[in-house]
């Protein structure tokens, strides 16, 4: 049973899940930070509240007890979420598939060329196979 959870964690799909999770979570720390610490502030100026959590808020009141609706937090999210995805694609997505383009590139270049003359020979002789079976039939 050990054994095969032993391999099952060390294949790479795993541990890049593992690593994916938590460069994640740290990352949000620091969207979450930037965005208590400055976008809400810079907003609070110029729309009198730093954040949106009661923007649009409206009570209900159904069978007694009042339920508070704030459409203000889902704003609060869209924005952290769009925040997260911008910055993991310009700092982790792009410098990523650049990385994979260049070592593409370096493999491409690094391939071994066929002489032209192997390259002329195995021409003539694909020709001299076509004409002989012409010839033939």
């Amino acid at each position: 049973m050990l054994k095969g959870f032993k391999e099952f964690i060390s294949r790479g799909s795993a541990i890049d899940l593992a690593v994916g999770m938590i460069i994640g979570a740290a990352f949000t720390q620091i969207v979450t930070a930037l965005t208590d610490n400055i976008l809400n502030p810079l907003i609070g100026g110029l729309f009198g509240q730093p954040r949106f959590d009661h923007v649009g808020e409206f009570t209900i009141h159904l069978a007694g007890d009042p339920a508070v609706v704030q459409p203000g937090v889902l704003i609060n999210a869209l924005i952290n979420f769009l925040l997260v995805a911008i910055a993991l694609y310009f700092f982790i997505v792009m410098p990523m598939n650049k990385w994979a383009e260049r070592s593409k590139k370096n493999e491409d270049e690094a391939a071994p060329q066929q002489d032209p003359q192997v390259t002329l020979l195995e021409e003539i002789r694909d020709e001299l196979k076509a004409q002989n079976s012409g010839a033939e039939k």
